[in-house]
């Protein structure tokens, strides 16, 4: 009985750490302007950094920078390879929650959650407070 009981455990555990896994990729935002790479961290939540953008440079030629963040010693930092979602935790099945986003092209950060609604679809809903009060982004998974 031992045995089965460590069995059922040990698949459980598997079972769980695959479906966590799930959103690791890249993943082009609604918009299909920009690549966003989830990747776990070592502190076991996932984050997300910008690793393509359609337009990476500005109007004169130079590489987008960070000019609306509200934060003036982040206004020249690159947008490419910004990290811009941050500390998502698997809840439960496909959502994962408690994370930040932050949006360049506002300047403005959001409390976030991610629902995986397919192998290659997530539903990203950003909001200020409760959920309700929020927006929802749908991604798709990059798989060229």
């Amino acid at each position: 009985m031992k045995s089965m009981t460590l069995l059922f455990g040990l698949l459980f555990s598997i079972t769980t750490f695959a479906q966590s896994d799930a959103i690791l990729g890249n993943w082009y935002n609604q918009e299909k302007d920009a690549v966003i790479k989830i990747i776990k961290t070592e502190k076991n939540t996932f984050q997300g950094q910008i690793v393509w953008m359609l337009n990476p440079n500005d109007e004169n030629g130079n590489p987008k920078i960070d000019n609306l963040n509200p934060d003036e010693s982040l206004q020249s930092r690159p947008r490419m390879g910004m990290v811009m979602m941050y500390d998502f935790s698997h809840d439960e099945d496909n959502v994962w929650n408690d994370g930040e986003i932050y949006d360049p092209k506002s300047g403005n950060t959001y409390s976030g959650t991610i629902t995986l609604t397919s192998e290659n679809n997530l539903d990203l809903r950003g909001y200020v407070g409760l959920p309700i009060f929020g927006r929802t982004s749908n991604w798709t998974r990059k798989t060229d």
